[in-house]
């Protein structure tokens, strides 16, 4: 299995699906080899990857201009990156993801 997420030097990598369109805008966990979140913006005209972008500022609690869509802009797919201080990142990340 691929791993969903992928630690650099200064920036955290993320392979993501997105549900566009959901009643509020979450982490459900994951999704095969991707991280899934529902988002509560239509697929409509970038909503979503604007809505995606700002969520993911504040879940980790940096700057929207830290957060960056590198792959996938029309598709539910989407690789992101973070840029910040990768340990504390990741921790945010795995505490923040649904147990089942």
């Amino acid at each position: 299995m691929t791993e969903w997420y992928r630690c650099g030097q200064d920036a955290l990598t993320l392979t993501l699906h997105v549900q566009p369109g959901a009643k509020r805008s979450e982490i459900v966990g994951l999704h095969g080899d991707a991280l899934k979140i529902k988002l509560a913006a239509p697929p409509i005209e970038g909503r979503a990857n604007e809505a995606l972008l700002k969520y993911l500022a504040g879940f980790f609690d940096v700057p929207l201009r830290n957060i960056g869509l590198t792959q996938g802009e029309q598709s539910r797919r989407k690789v992101v990156s973070v840029r910040g201080d990768v340990p504390a990142l990741l921790k945010a990340l795995l505490a923040g993801i649904p147990q089942d």
